[in-house]
């Protein structure tokens, strides 16, 4: 993809940024004199140029006399990036725990989530220990992250529309900062590249890289002449991707003509803390020469984040991509020729922020749990954008403000200003009424609606990316009808439009009677069990007291009868204490859900690799904003209409399912949903 990514109104935000984090910090004003250069200026402050560059985007374009520059204290280093990594931070709070004490409903998913470290990394941490499975009271070793100390992620992820953010202030410690080792060199970026790319084929880390070159800290130039650590490693890559694009693992050829045990495919590895040329090369079934001899980089050391060519599977046992899974046949037929157009539409809402004189970045992001979801969803949008790259994909993006809010934006006037009735396609904005205004005024684009669940008017072109509640509901009777289970229903009095959609639409769904005064009766129950068959109990009350009794009945009937518990949507009655997760894992709890856990290596790599870039693990909105806008690339990227592909091909991405159906009046929805259930061991699984 050519490097036009138009970012001029988020630009805006990024000085906006910085000018507040100045005024906090204290940092030093420095009056530019007659000679003065950034370096001369680095080295008289003890400080690096990519320090400067870093607070002071405009000096890359060089510096005037008289201009005022700021420099950070030596001991201090700014921790403000880009507005993608403004909300989410990472604070160490006293002495970081190294065990922690499990609690009931937590996993190895959400402990490793909660002390930033891979599920890998803490089974290889606890050995014999979790070898059955994660218990509750178990006390567990907790590894170190990134080689340090375990750190408290201060952002917590809630359920939908219910994102709280903290943003605390990290403590100042100075930063050491290495030199690329070796002998230096120099590359001209050519059309296509990356950051990523560039500092593949020399061996180093984007950061080294970004070290070398602080004027590639906010943009990346065709025909810019880099500095490069040592001599170009020459492997070949191909055009077409087999790996899964999701993540950074993609094949590669051999440039080495294959290894002692044959000709190999290969693929790309992102180096974890802590490990060793021999960890790895155990890992991959090779000897200590041959990783060598694939990766002479590893000469100068082993760093965490550098990427490592390995061996994957000969091409003949490459597995092939079922249709109605993964990529499809999308990835089979991208077309990198043929030009396309692509607009992100998502409310940053900057004339509010400029304006705002009351509260500073920092606290209007501990307020504003709209921006904080737009920011997670901008920033794994743009890990779509790096992988499209990547990937050679051809598409002109623009990002642009909608401005919005439930019933208001800018929409008509940016269809005119950057007329986007040119756009090949359109992703956003956010708001259901919004989207559909948008459908409305370019009806010949494919407009993405990309958060939305709500149901509203139709249109021909308008792709509703989110399963609705009502699809949600569908799917789960579906699964249990196409199982031949007996499906009964308990349902809370205070439930009556429950009842009522039981009723009407799904026939056959025999509910369960209760006392007078509205409790469950066991026998009752009990009576409506059928012993050739597996018995789906759905439960529709948020009553405490209603679940206790319907599960504790489950249970005694386990001897005699095959019985699971099951839930039409979230509830968050469940995550009470007074309900023991042992109940729900022995009556596997079945849901159906709009994302699924993820525990690929493709998985971890991609939150490895996020955790990098903005310092914390991706939430469900930045996973979200990945999948969307990569699943809109690809199907943008074909010899075929987008909604050709819509309807012949569905895809699967990190966490969410597109299996886009035509409505009934106009329009698509998108039926992807997951089936999922509460194992013994703990873990949150698919259910087949």
């Amino acid at each position: 993809m050519k490097n036009r990514i138009l970012f001029s109104i988020l630009l805006t935000v990024f000085s906006f940024v910085y000018t507040v984090s100045a005024k906090q910090e204290k940092y030093i004003k420095h009056t530019v004199t007659k000679g003065e250069t950034i370096n001369s200026i680095a080295q008289k402050y003890k400080v690096t140029p990519f320090d400067i560059y870093k607070l002071n985007p405009d000096s890359q374009n060089g510096i005037q006399l008289s201009s005022i520059l700021l420099i950070p204290p030596t001991s201090v280093t700014s921790s403000v990036t880009t507005v993608a990594a403004v909300a989410p931070k990472v604070v160490q709070q006293g002495n970081p725990p190294t065990t922690h004490l499990v609690q009931p409903k937590e996993t190895l998913y959400s402990i490793s989530k909660q002390y930033n470290v891979t599920v890998d990394a803490l089974k290889e941490a606890n050995g014999d220990l979790l070898k059955n499975g994660l218990k509750i009271g178990q006390n567990i070793k907790i590894p170190a992250s990134n080689g340090e100390q375990p750190t408290t992620a201060v952002a917590k992820v809630e359920p939908v529309k219910e994102v709280v953010r903290e943003v605390v202030k990290e403590t100042p410690k100075e930063v050491v900062k290495e030199t690329p080792k070796g002998d230096i060199s120099f590359h001209v970026i050519e059309p296509k590249e990356t950051k990523y790319g560039v500092s593949k084929r020399y061996g180093m880390t984007i950061e080294e890289l970004e070290q070398l070159n602080p004027q590639i800290l906010n943009s990346f130039p065709i025909g810019m002449k880099l500095k490069v650590a040592g001599t170009e490693l020459s492997v070949e890559i191909p055009a077409k991707a087999e790996a899964n694009p999701g993540s950074i693992t993609k094949p590669v050829a051999n440039p080495a003509g294959g290894m002692s045990s044959g000709k190999k495919y290969l693929q790309e590895y992102v180096v974890r803390p802590n490990e060793t040329i021999s960890s790895i090369a155990t890992t991959y079934g090779m000897s200590e020469s041959e990783l060598l001899e694939l990766n002479p980089e590893l000469k100068r050391g082993v760093k965490p984040g550098m990427i490592l060519r390995v061996p994957i599977i000969s091409k003949k046992e490459l597995p092939k991509l079922e249709p109605s899974k993964g990529q499809g046949n999308l990835m089979d037929k991208l077309n990198t020729n043929a030009r396309k157009q692509l607009a992100l539409l998502l409310p940053f809402n900057i004339s509010k922020i400029e304006s705002d004189t009351l509260n500073t970045t920092q606290s209007r992001l501990k307020k504003d749990k709209f921006l904080n979801l737009t920011l997670d969803f901008y920033s794994g949008a743009l890990m779509a954008i790096d992988s499209a790259k990547v990937l050679g994909l051809n598409v002109d993006i623009k990002i642009l403000d909608s401005q919005e809010t439930k019933n208001t934006s800018n929409i008509a006037s940016l269809v005119m200003q950057e007329n986007l009735a040119s756009m090949d396609a359109i992703v956003g904005p956010f708001y259901q009424f919004n989207v559909e205004k948008l459908a409305e005024l370019v009806p010949q684009i494919p407009v993405v609606s990309p958060l939305s669940k709500e149901a509203g008017k139709k249109y021909t072109n308008l792709y509703q990316s989110m399963p609705s509640t009502e699809l949600l509901r569908t799917s789960i009777f579906d699964y249990m009808r196409a199982k031949g289970g007996n499906v009964l229903a308990v349902v809370d009095p205070k439930k009556s439009s429950v009842k009522q959609y039981l009723q009407d639409v799904q026939k056959g769904v025999r509910i369960i009677g209760l006392s007078e005064k509205g409790g469950v009766v066991s026998d009752s129950l009990k009576v409506r069990l059928q012993k050739d068959k597996l018995n789906y109990v759905v439960i529709a009350s948020e009553s405490t007291g209603m679940i206790l009794a319907t599960t504790a009945a489950m249970l005694n009937m386990q001897k005699e009868y095959q019985v699971q518990l099951v839930i039409m949507e979230p509830n968050e009655t469940l995550d009470y204490e007074e309900i023991a997760l042992n109940k729900l894992t022995k009556l596997k709890l079945l849901y159906p859900s709009l994302s699924r856990p993820n525990e690929t290596m493709e998985a971890n790599q991609f939150d490895a690799k996020y955790k990098k870039i903005n310092k914390i693990l991706p939430n469900q909105y930045a996973i979200r904003g990945f999948d969307v806008m990569f699943d809109t690339l690809i199907r943008l990227s074909q010899d075929k209409p987008f909604s050709e592909t819509i309807q012949t091909s569905a895809t699967e991405q990190i966490e969410n399912k597109f299996e886009y159906v035509a409505n009934t009046i106009a329009g698509y929805t998108n039926k992807g949903i997951y089936i999922l259930y509460y194992d013994d061991d703990l873990t949150i699984k698919e259910a087949l």
